[in-house]
């Protein structure tokens, strides 16, 4: 806990930074965040999850912590705009999760009494009719039934980056780009980092470096269990064969799912693993790999039968970065061993419709010593050294 006006850098200038950022600078604390990136992140072309990000936001969860952190999030989606000044695209279009297994349709079965006892009851099952009503173009051949959440829906990763970071610089924080820093380290405290220009000192440090969390602990002879998983997108050219407001259709037998962005279909589907040595040379690789397309249409096409004659635009397909922890739940709070280093890191894929909840609770562990929006109790980062990781679903 500080107290007063104390200094806080945060590494990081992703849509978690800038959100840790905002919390902290609005209630007084002097931020300063550092981005390796040479300039403000607002575009594709920047080695950034947030950037890269599918545009999605969900409160369907199979654990109780990630459907709190996303209550959180929709609570300040909707008031977003009069908090920022910026539109942060909020669109609930909805999620359909679809089973063709009993054994699947079970866990979605459970997931939604999970989902009851974080508050969320507006989350339901479906039938096969229903689906077919929510989405008319699904073959649903293979499918037993599945479940819908009317706040799920779409976001603009970018626009809430962006909200961020301007409110924050409006509250007085700084944002500085171009600087690859490095930690520095004294006993069981960080004393600052290190950038090409010198050392910058500090009373409070945040990693909030996404996919390059670990690396940037382990130069400082650190360990942090996030690692990077490549993610592949495959998009459409122009078309109309789907409607914009189509909900997110995910079926949970292999992780297929598309939504319509931008008036393009994006198609999304987990590669086939790699081995470990390539996986580890890739690990941070934003090259697209064509050789996953066939997978991914051979799924399109079988159960999406209008886009058959739809054409992949291979400009317009991408790679981006999920910065994964051991159980894909967020690492939230002090470092384990350091007294002064906190982690926003480890969302595994859910990081910009988590990041209003993760900002906000972060702000409070640093400010107050504790957390009052929520028990985060859960997502304590020395977890794993105490054999005790979040359990749940690993569908949702």
């Amino acid at each position: 806990m500080i107290h007063g006006m104390q200094d806080v850098i945060i590494l990081g200038a992703g849509v978690i930074g800038s959100s840790v950022a905002y919390h902290l600078a609005t209630r007084g604390a002097r931020v300063r965040v550092l981005e390796r990136h040479d300039r403000p992140i607002a575009g594709f072309d920047a080695p950034s999850s947030t950037a890269r990000a599918t545009g999605g936001f969900r409160v369907q969860y199979g654990t109780k912590i990630n459907t709190q952190l996303s209550l959180i999030g929709r609570e300040m989606l909707l008031e977003f705009e009069n908090l920022t000044g910026v539109n942060p695209g909020y669109r609930q279009c909805g999620y359909i999760f679809m089973a063709s297994s009993e054994a699947h349709l079970h866990e979605l079965r459970t997931s939604l009494e999970v989902q009851r006892t974080a508050g969320l009851t507006v989350s339901h099952e479906v039938s096969l009719s229903d689906i077919a009503n929510l989405n008319p173009a699904l073959n649903l051949e293979s499918v037993l039934g599945g479940t819908f959440c009317p706040w799920d829906g779409f976001i603009r990763p970018l626009e809430i980056l962006r909200g961020f970071r301007e409110a924050a610089e409006r509250a007085g924080a700084i944002f500085e780009y171009g600087v690859d820093a490095r930690l520095e380290l004294a006993g069981s405290r960080v004393t600052g980092v290190r950038a090409q220009n010198g050392s910058i000192s500090s009373d409070i440090v945040v990693n909030a470096t996404g996919a390059w969390a670990g690396e940037l602990m382990r130069q400082a002879g650190l360990e942090l269990e996030v690692q990077p998983s490549r993610r592949q997108v495959a998009s459409t050219v122009p078309t109309n064969v789907l409607p914009e407001d189509m909900p997110m259709s995910i079926f949970v037998d292999d992780g297929f799912h598309l939504r319509v962005r931008d008036g393009r279909v994006i198609l999304l589907k987990p590669a086939q693993p790699q081995s470990t040595q390539a996986a580890h040379e890739n690990s941070f690789s934003l090259e697209f790999d064509p050789t996953w397309l066939p997978d991914v249409l051979g799924s399109a096409h079988a159960r999406v039968p209008v886009l058959r004659d739809v054409p992949i635009d291979p400009e317009r397909c991408w790679t981006g970065l999920y910065e994964m922890s051991p159980d894909t739940h967020a690492l939230l709070g002090r470092a384990p061993k350091l007294e002064n280093l906190y982690l926003a890191n480890g969302s595994s894929g859910h990081g910009t419709m988590h990041s209003p909840a993760l900002g906000k609770l972060l702000a409070e562990m640093i400010l107050d010593g504790k957390t009052s929006s929520l028990d985060a109790h859960m997502l304590r980062p020395e977890r794993f050294l105490e054999n005790d990781s979040v359990r749940g679903s690993s569908l949702i």
